[in-house]
């Protein structure tokens, strides 16, 4: 079963002539005490193109020390990484955990990790405790040799690595190295033991690598375009692990960047050929609706509980309070394991293929070696007119179900003009930022209301379970009427926030 511990640290320069200053006496440092040295061996795996190290995640297979065993480590942010520990195999195989090799499914594929470097440490170990006795921080002072994996180069070296202990403040890390600097001890120029390894040994680059000569040029609109989609196919990627680790807002995240990426595909097929991008959209598009489920169950959920919390005592008729928790965790438990399947299907690695296709040999129409200003901005406008069409053929609609459909519809809409604009916004500037904002606003409001049609369907299944079980059905009949309430607001106040989504003068010509 693999274990997760957050990691935060810091690495400096040393040489095995480095005298480590005296701690005692930095601010909340009490004692230090001297667990002498540990023989480390550690052997890092990653694919044979160095697919984990380019995106700095770090998987190693190590023994020597107290937490010997299997590490997966994903950065969160400088010198803080997520740590996903599995214990080694019985039987001393070299197998990856599946609870690891899971967590990389998105980057390695249908392909292997590979050992790719062998680090031998000898550790100096130093704990640094308050006054309590409670530890603060670990200095180690480590002398590594490296091996590049099979018959590469070696190298060796000296570092000085400090990491707040579980549960302390990480700002004694601050003080630490004030007090380090002050001794003339510098941060490291790699932020990991691999990283340096792989940059010391690294094969001589002896050039003959020519561009991609179907790549745009630089100021372009391919080249803005294909920008925009690097970045959401790569957030695509990134996320599957914390959507796997159930991480918070992580299926959100998922999902938004898939439909970035969907509304970018359609909104620029001036620039990208449609019968290359169509069959991506359409697989993006079932993607973000497998993990949608799980996404939109919960905010369902969080909602009608705020409904029914805002429900006068004396108007909770029955046991409202558990058939909304009966009902929500069965639906929860099916959507959760719907987006797990999809992640886990040959479907979605397919769709990752396609993208990675997609980058190496862009399907570029004429305009994309067009000015990206001119091509994005009247890519922004014609999203903007869809957008506008949709809501004006939503209000001319008598309220009911046709309605509702139609409003629906013009939400999508304005989520791809808001996309749009977002994707131009490198390009465009401040007038591209307002406009997303405005947008934004409609966006906003036509969620609501979609949010409220849904909330009305669950209120009538609840409704119905409730009386079945002869419970009386009278508060979720009265939640449906504030909601339908809810919804016939939104619908009042829609033109006027319709009216301020104009597209600044700037990109109307």
């Amino acid at each position: 079963m693999a274990e997760t511990k957050r990691e935060t640290e810091r690495k400096y320069e040393a040489t095995p002539e480095t005298d480590v200053p005296d701690l005692t006496g930095v601010p909340g440092v009490a004692t230090v005490v001297d667990d002498g040295v540990t023989e480390l061996d550690a052997v890092y795996h990653d694919t044979p193109d160095l697919r984990l190290a380019a995106d700095s995640i770090t998987l190693r297979r190590r023994t020597g020390g107290a937490d010997e065993g299997w590490h997966l480590k994903f950065p969160v942010a400088a010198g803080v990484r997520d740590e996903i520990r599995a214990p080694l195999s019985p039987t001393g195989t070299d197998t990856l955990p599946p609870d690891l090799a899971v967590l990389l499914r998105s980057r390695v594929r249908r392909g292997e990790v590979v050992p790719v470097v062998r680090l031998r440490s000898a550790r100096d170990v130093r704990r640094l405790l308050d006054a309590d006795g409670a530890p603060l921080a670990e200095l180690s002072v480590d002398t590594v040799h490296a091996e590049r994996l099979p018959d590469g180069p070696r190298t060796s070296w000296t570092e000085i690595e400090v990491e707040a202990a579980e549960g302390a403040d990480p700002r004694v890390l601050d003080a630490v190295g004030k007090r380090l600097g002050k001794a003339g001890i510098r941060p490291a120029r790699h932020p990991s033991k691999l990283a340096r390894a792989l940059a010391e040994t690294a094969p001589e680059d002896r050039g003959g690598h020519g561009g991609h000569g179907g790549h745009p040029a630089p100021g372009t609109a391919g080249a803005a375009v294909l920008a925009y989609v690097r970045e959401q196919a790569g957030a695509i990627v990134a996320l599957d692990p914390a959507v796997r680790r159930d991480l918070p807002d992580a299926v959100h995240r998922f999902r938004v960047a898939c439909r970035r990426l969907r509304g970018a595909l359609k909104t620029y097929r001036s620039v990208l050929d449609r019968k290359a991008t169509d069959p991506l959209g359409d697989e993006l598009k079932w993607l973000a609706g497998e993990l949608g489920a799980a996404r939109d169950q919960e905010v369902l959920t969080e909602r009608l509980r705020a409904l029914l919390a805002d429900v006068p005592r004396p108007l909770r008729r029955g046991p409202v309070k558990a058939r909304l928790r009966v009902w929500a965790a069965a639906r929860a438990d099916d959507a959760r394991r719907r987006a797990v399947t999809a992640l886990d299907s040959d479907r979605y690695l397919a769709l990752l293929d396609a993208l990675d296709a997609l980058l190496t040999d862009p399907p570029l129409r004429r305009a994309a070696s067009r000015d990206a200003a001119g091509v994005l901005a009247r890519a922004v406008r014609k999203d903007h007119d869809r957008l506008a069409a949709r809501v004006d053929r939503a209000l001319s609609l008598a309220p009911g179900r046709e309605r509702d459909l139609a409003l629906h519809e013009a939400r999508k809409a304005a989520k791809r003009a808001r996309y749009a604009a977002d994707a131009a916004r490198p390009t465009l500037g401040k007038p591209a930022k307002k406009f997303s904002g405005r947008v934004k606003a409609v966006q906003s409001l036509l969620g609501e209301h979609q949010d409220s049609v849904v909330a009305r369907k669950a209120l009538l299944e609840i409704a119905a379970q409730a009386h079945a079980a002869g419970e009386t059905a009278f508060t979720w009949g009265l939640l449906h009427g504030r909601e339908e309430a809810a919804a016939g607001a939104t619908e009042r106040d829609l033109p006027r926030v319709r009216s301020r989504a104009t597209v600044p003068r700037s990109l109307r010509h």
